[in-house]
């Protein structure tokens, strides 16, 4: 049995055991907020749940990818600072958010918003917002897609509609209750290939870590530096350090993210969820590094005569360096690591659009047969469209599709994290202030990276996490003043 095979064997498997997980789960789903959020789970599964969802095929396959072209600096922008960010701001937001959001009974992060500010047309504007989360979709259907077809030696496009009509098939009728299983699952596999990835290297450091060094170094200097002028997305201190740490800081505003605290039992146990999760993303964000083993394989960045694309690269050194038992596993952990955040990003998604947007406008929100239709359609739709823009970027890459998740994701956070931030610590924070930090996120993002307003957002390749931070602190700022503007003044008595 070759590779391919064996692959492919294995992968029927998991198939199955998917399959068999989703229907159990789909027997305890009675309406939208089973779907959204569960029952109540333990918070090992959780924080399992939530590892698997953060680092997602962005992490196991397409960012290892930045740093095999661009080295240290990419690691250290994706691996270090961004996750330190990430994990304050974790710690920080969770348990007041699901104080929050438990006593209204928040099932998305938009419901959230406009009940936390009484006001719908806040819940309308991030629900509509939310539509970007498409982008973060197209990433991860076009990471799978490059792995399993290189594995199987299969056509993309096949591949590619293989993968959603699975993925969102069986995200159609189970819901929450079975993604927090299926994602348990795939942390299982993820940790035990992050594990098999970051010590496959091993061979590199028979000299020390000088000697490793100086292998990359002979293949180009750049590559060992904090900093490289070189790269696009990684030139300076600014660029690196201050815009990634402030977008790792409001990354943690996505649904699929913030939201998962609402599946805990109890307060109780949030402090035992933060900490499986930061260990268990820590393991996975030091992945990344295998990034340099694969540029140690492909020093000229080519295969077989071929030049290999940043986004394949990762899956191309996983064929060539591991024996097919070994290969097969690996394979099927980088397929957990975007299973399990796609499903989760489909899950809160779909049910966003299907209860805060169609529901609302349709009048007919308190009808849960209706609703659940509604959602099971929704997921429909959303997998054409993911289709068909992921195989535009299978054919038209942009240096990465890493790149358009970036934009659309990052502008998505920068919009929800003002207000997230402020319905949580200020009691009573007017809707003008939350409302036009929202705002004010959206136009500068989006101004600052197609209108190509600094040096860092010029040129063919444009960096988000620059037009992201400029949008997170405009937000703040626009944020704070109208909220002094617009507070309301304590009444005195005579």
């Amino acid at each position: 049995m070759d590779f391919a095979q064996a692959t492919l064997t294995l992968l029927v498997l998991y198939m199955a055991v998917t399959i068999y997980i989703v229907y159990r789960g789909a027997r305890q789903t009675k309406n939208i907020q089973d779907f959204a959020v569960g029952k109540g789970f333990s918070p090992t599964l959780v924080g399992l749940s939530l590892a698997a969802s953060i680092t997602s095929a962005a992490t196991f396959i397409i960012n290892p990818g930045f740093v095999a072209f661009f080295g240290w600096s990419a690691f250290l922008t994706m691996s270090i600072v961004l996750p330190i960010g990430l994990f304050i701001s974790l710690i920080v937001l969770s348990k007041s958010f699901r104080k929050f959001g438990t006593s209204v009974k928040a099932l998305t992060l938009a419901q959230w918003m406009g009940t936390r500010y009484q006001s719908k047309a806040m819940s309308y504007f991030m629900a509509f917002v939310s539509l970007l989360l498409i982008t973060f979709i197209v990433l991860i259907c076009v990471g799978l897609t490059k792995v399993i077809a290189s594995s199987l030696q299969a056509d993309e496009t096949l591949v590619l509609v293989s993968i959603v009509v699975f993925v969102f098939g069986y995200t159609l009728f189970g819901g929450a209750n079975s993604m927090v299983y299926t994602n348990t699952i795939q942390a299982i596999l993820m940790i035990i290939v992050a594990i098999i990835l970051i010590g496959s290297g091993s061979s590199h450091f028979e000299q020390g870590l000088t000697g490793f060094w100086d292998k990359i170094n002979a293949i180009d200097p750049q590559m060992s530096k904090s900093f490289n002028p070189t790269s696009p997305l990684f030139r300076d201190f600014f660029e690196v350090v201050i815009c990634n740490f402030i977008v790792g800081i409001a990354i943690v505003c996505q649904p699929h993210i913030i939201t998962r605290s609402l599946m805990l039992k109890s307060d109780e146990d949030v402090n035992k969820y933060l900490t499986v999760a930061i260990v268990v993303e820590t393991l996975f964000f030091a992945v990344l590094f295998a990034g340099f083993y694969a540029r140690l394989m492909f020093p000229d960045l080519t295969v077989d005569g071929q030049a290999i694309k940043m986004d394949g690269i990762l899956s191309t050194y996983v064929v060539k360096k591991f024996s097919i038992g070994v290969g097969i596993l690996v394979v099927l952990g980088l397929i957990s690591a975007g299973l399990s955040t796609l499903e989760g990003i489909v899950q809160s998604l779909s049910t966003t659009i299907s209860n805060d947007i169609i529901a609302p406008l349709a009048g007919w929100k308190e009808d849960v047969v209706k609703v659940k239709t509604t959602n099971r359609l929704v997921i429909v739709v959303l997998a054409v469209v993911a289709i068909l823009m992921s195989r535009y970027q299978l054919l038209y890459p942009n240096l990465s599709v890493g790149i358009l998740a970036q934009n659309g994701v990052y502008a998505y956070f920068s919009a929800a994290f003002v207000p997230v931030l402020f319905g949580i610590f200020y009691k009573n924070t007017p809707v003008q202030a939350a409302m036009g930090a929202a705002i004010t996120a959206f136009v500068v993002h989006f101004s600052v990276y197609y209108g190509s307003l600094t040096p860092y957002t010029t040129g063919q390749v444009k960096n988000p996490a620059v037009a992201s931070a400029l949008a997170i602190v405009s937000a703040l700022t626009v944020g704070t003043l109208l909220y002094h503007l617009y507070k309301k003044k304590p009444v005195t008595q005579n």
